[in-house]
């Protein structure tokens, strides 16, 4: 079956605000075996949303749209909604209820048009929103579903599991349909694609195989669409053909993030970890961070962005930085060791480099960044050049000296 999506909001048509919902949803319901259709980003006019709705509707069972729920003048979603399927706006006594309760929790005034949310279709039903004021509203016409859910992304993340969970009670599984994650690292997308182009040639029509590239690694999904093939080749046969395809490539069966691989392997071994960054400006200890549960491993870090810091808090050497620059194997080397030393911890990494768009010398253009992966068994430094803006350069450095330490976890 078929799945639909549609986004409405003037600020994310502007590029003011991400959005980060749709593809949320579509994660979430392709799992449970729906059919993404399309997704539709709208403007806030009433006939944008309603000629997006409509169409959405011709072409899917299902319809999850989010925003335009809130309390401003602009948030024309729900007169929209009833014209298309019916009823009238009123007052909602249990959506009341649960506007006040978050108020209340809040502790904060509730004013008039915040109340006025209460306002629902008499042609939907009503799934509470506990993490915002603005209802979920479940409509049906002829067969098909529309469920209308708020825009703020936490409140559409934290309610989505319940949505699909109705979801499914009322469709059952969108398909019978398989899928599987692999990480793999140290090859290029185009490599990869060539090494396993003997393993795509044999794939029947209804099994598909996705490249993901993110960076420092590569996401490969393996997707088998079984609804209309009932003697398909096993799902688990082809997952393991797979593996053999990839051979040492393989980092791990699922989706994991550089970080969360280089936490994994710090676990194994009852390590602990500590970062020395200047050009990434702490965003290694961010991706470390991010991952629940990982203080059982992260002990800190150092953004030593100035020469000053590198010297007086990591204790690296002046006439090393006078003599070969703070972006080199030298300086990053002793970064490395300076932060496990301060912090106590048994392994590091640390990164010095040009992200750009100036500070390029002579031999140093913009990407150059000098890393270094230190454990108790000693210290690798290497020089990478990386390609695109000042966002892509800390991104992939970041990433690449996860890997670099991951790499010799592995090999040490």
């Amino acid at each position: 079956m078929n799945l639909s999506i549609v986004i409405i909001g003037d600020e994310i048509l502007l590029g003011r605000v991400t959005d980060t919902n749709s593809g949320l949803v579509a994660r979430t319901f392709a799992a449970d075996g729906w059919q993404i259709k399309s997704i539709r980003t709208v403007s806030d006019k009433a006939d944008d949303i309603r000629r997006a709705i409509e169409a959405s509707l011709a072409e899917s069972e299902l319809v999850i749209s989010t925003g335009g729920l809130g309390p401003t003048r602009d948030d024309i979603t729900k007169p929209v909604l009833t014209s298309i399927f019916g009823g009238e706006l009123r007052m909602d006594d249990a959506v009341t209820r649960n506007i006040e309760a978050i108020f209340a929790d809040r502790k904060l005034k509730l004013n008039e048009l915040t109340r006025l949310q209460a306002l629902v279709p008499t042609s939907c039903r009503v799934i509470q929103n506990r993490l915002g004021t603005a209802p979920i509203m479940w409509f049906e016409k002829d067969g098909h579903v529309l469920v209308a859910m708020p825009g703020v992304p936490f409140e559409t993340r934290g309610m989505l599991p319940e949505v699909a969970a109705e979801v499914k009670g009322h469709f059952g599984h969108g398909g019978v349909v398989f899928h599987r994650e692999f990480t793999v690292t140290g090859i290029s997308e185009s490599a990869l694609a060539q090494q396993l182009a003997p393993f795509e040639d044999t794939l029947p029509e209804y099994v598909k195989l996705a490249y993901l590239p993110n960076p420092g690694e590569i996401v490969l999904r393996l997707d088998a669409d079984y609804t209309d093939h009932n003697e398909a080749e096993s799902f688990d046969s082809l997952a393991d053909r797979l593996v053999l395809a990839l051979g040492d490539r393989l980092t791990a069966v699922g989706k994991l993030s550089p970080a969360e691989l280089l936490i994994h392997k710090l676990r194994e071994r009852g390590l602990t970890f500590a970062s020395a960054e200047s050009c990434t400006g702490g965003n290694i200890a961010h991706l470390i961070t991010e991952v629940a549960g990982c203080s059982d491993v992260m002990l800190g870090g150092v953004v030593s962005y100035s020469n000053s810091v590198k010297t007086d808090v990591l204790g690296v050497n002046p006439a090393d930085i006078e003599a070969y620059g703070a972006v080199s194997e030298q300086v990053v080397r002793q970064m490395a060791e300076g932060v496990r030393r301060i912090t106590g911890a048994d392994c590091a990494v640390a990164t010095s480099g040009i992200a750009g768009p100036g500070g390029a010398t002579d031999g140093k253009p913009v990407g150059t960044v000098w890393m270094a992966a230190s454990t108790p068994e000693g210290t690798e430094a290497a020089l990478f050049h990386f390609g695109g803006d000042r966002q892509a350069v800390i991104d992939r450095a970041s990433a690449q000296a996860l890997m670099l330490l991951c790499s010799r976890l592995t090999t040490v």
